[in-house]
């Protein structure tokens, strides 16, 4: 099968489109003939090891040292069960799915295999493979950071999401919105009308105004793309307020509990995939260089098959 390795750490050229073994699934396990992933921060990252000072020490550690040690990066995948091991009680071949990989990669590539206890779910039946992969990796960072800072204990909670238009942002002002919150978006101007098509009202324009210079103050305040620090917000705090940042140490972890809201919040019309762009397979040096631009509204999906 054809994978995308990432031969070193550096800029997207490294990327290189291989001819490597199709995997077998095991007794508990599920290949997926991958249809659809994404390129989030998470994936530009991990190919240029885009971490500050000491934290590059660690991450080496994490993930290798000269390259990584799992070549075929990615995290998400949309795709159809075409194979299940003799234990396998879950899911059945020609199911459609969707789901996240975590630490474990492997989404940058035609198959891959995955326990059934893994975190994968059959996908939204109203979802394109496109939308259903690039929901999961905003959807479920978005819900793991919210709901580690109360959310759910909050009636009608405050919350400001600053960095609102990257994959993060979107996700995170739909799950807040499940949750009923009042929520101010900070983005640039040229984020606007993606933040206004999710229909929040209160948007402050971070190359208009100083979003620190306001006088509200917040239940929940989420950096969704780590350019912030908590010394620099914690005066927008209420007493009781909480901030959190994905730049920080703590990683989102995955779980089945996240892509079942997801689901459920798709199938209900609740969460919408902004899809910026898409590339196909063969496109995945130029899709980098894309969500490197900072450019990038929403989420870059990756089309691996185009069957």
């Amino acid at each position: 099968m054809k994978a995308i390795i990432c031969t070193k750490y550096g800029n997207p050229d490294v990327l290189q489109i291989q001819e490597v073994p199709k995997p077998v699934a095991k007794e508990h396990e599920i290949l997926v003939k991958i249809m659809s992933t994404a390129v989030n921060s998470g994936d530009v990252r991990v190919r240029g090891l885009v971490v500050d000072g000491w934290l590059k020490i660690v991450m080496r550690f994490v993930l290798g040292f000269n390259k990584p040690r799992k070549p075929i990066i990615g995290n998400v995948f949309s795709g159809i069960v075409e194979q299940v091991g003799n234990k396998v009680k879950t899911f059945k071949p020609g199911e459609e799915v969707f789901g996240m990989t975590g630490f474990n990669f492997g989404t940058y590539a035609e198959y891959m295999t995955i326990s059934e206890k893994g975190a994968v779910i059959r996908k939204p039946e109203n979802a394109t493979f496109d939308e259903a992969a690039a929901i999961v990796f905003g959807g479920q960072t978005a819900i793991y950071f919210l709901e580690k800072a109360g959310i759910k204990n909050r009636k009608s909670p405050k919350v400001l999401i600053y960095g609102a238009t990257g994959s993060v942002g979107v996700a995170a002002i739909q799950i807040a919105q499940h949750f009923n919150a009042d929520i101010t978006a900070v983005c640039s101007s040229e984020g606007r009308q993606t933040v206004e098509s999710l229909m929040v009202k209160q948007i402050i324009l971070y190359d208009k105004e100083d979003f620190t210079q306001q006088t509200e103050r917040f239940d929940i305040i989420l950096d969704a793309v780590g350019k912030t620090t908590e010394k620099q917000c914690r005066h927008l705090l209420k007493k009781d307020g909480v901030y959190k940042t994905v730049g920080g140490l703590d990683v989102a972890t995955e779980s089945t509990y996240q892509l079942q809201l997801m689901k459920e919040l798709f199938e209900n019309g609740k969460l919408k995939a902004v899809i910026d762009k898409t590339y196909s397979f063969d496109k995945v040096v130029d899709a980098h260089r894309y969500v490197d631009s900072g450019r990038k509204k929403g989420n870059v999906v990756l089309s691996i098959s185009n069957d």
